[in-house]
């Protein structure tokens, strides 16, 4: 690994690690990278997953104040994502990952139409008064969509973040930094799952792992406080932003 090379998968795991606390979808940064340094995609992917990791700790360690009210969240959808993100981990290990990631562009869309639809969805049918008292009934769907939401983040995490911010609004959590923060969480819980079943299976490269885990852990960190000073309104923006640039240009990609 060159210095240019170095610098390079730094850059990328730092505004990775800050986007995937804001929105998601820094895969799309450092998976391209490692792919240019000479990984294959599967390597790539694996080893992306667990240098991201960290920077979703640090990211939800920021977040801690906006989630203060939310144990219940946690600790109920964080044991599907843990458990979605193990199935989905498997299946990236015994596939190859071509014909999913056909899908990912068209998943990423639709998830960020869902976000922009989501406060007409939540008034149409009182989502945000279910979830502030929620039922039994509401736990089992919510922690469905999750799961499979985790599988999804387990096997090919790009855009996830922006999937799971629009599960979270449709359950109604209104609030764009506690559902980050709730996001940010979540995506540890499922990716520590993942990692897991990577490392067992020496799909990562390690010199680039670890270097690029530091950034992440700096990114996501950092960027709680820059979100805070924003605003809710920017921060929706941009989330919108993010995931219709990511969806178009991994359209684009696979149709060149």
């Amino acid at each position: 690994m060159s210095i240019t090379e170095a610098v390079i998968i730094f850059v990328s795991a730092f505004v990775a690690g800050t986007i995937n606390s804001i929105a998601g979808g820094g895969t799309l940064l450092t998976f391209p990278a490692l792919i240019w340094i000479g990984l294959d995609p599967k390597m790539a992917n694996a080893t992306s997953t667990v240098a991201l990791w960290p920077g979703l700790l640090g990211g939800a360690w920021g977040y801690r104040r906006e989630m203060q009210n939310s144990r219940a969240h946690l600790v109920r959808l964080g044991i599907p994502s843990v458990i979605g993100g193990a199935v989905g981990g498997a299946i990236l290990i015994a596939t190859p990952t071509e014909t999913f990631a056909r899908l990912v562009p068209y998943l990423i869309l639709s998830a960020t139409a869902l976000f922009i639809l989501q406060g007409s969805i939540n008034r149409r049918f009182r989502l945000q008064s279910a979830a502030e008292s929620p039922t039994p009934r509401w736990w089992t769907v919510a922690m469905i969509f999750q799961f499979f939401s985790a599988i999804y983040g387990g096997y090919f995490g790009a855009g996830n973040g922006i999937v799971m911010l629009s599960v979270l609004g449709l359950l109604g959590v209104a609030d764009i930094h506690r559902a980050n923060g709730i996001k940010t969480f979540l995506g540890a819980c499922l990716n520590s799952a993942a990692v897991v079943g990577f490392i067992v299976s020496n799909l990562v490269h390690w010199p680039e792992a670890i270097l690029m885990s530091i950034a992440a852990l700096l990114g996501g960190y950092t960027s709680t406080h820059v979100a805070r000073r924003l605003g809710r309104v920017f921060v929706r923006r941009t989330v919108i932003v993010i995931g219709l640039s990511i969806g178009l240009l991994m359209l684009w990609r696979m149709n060149s």
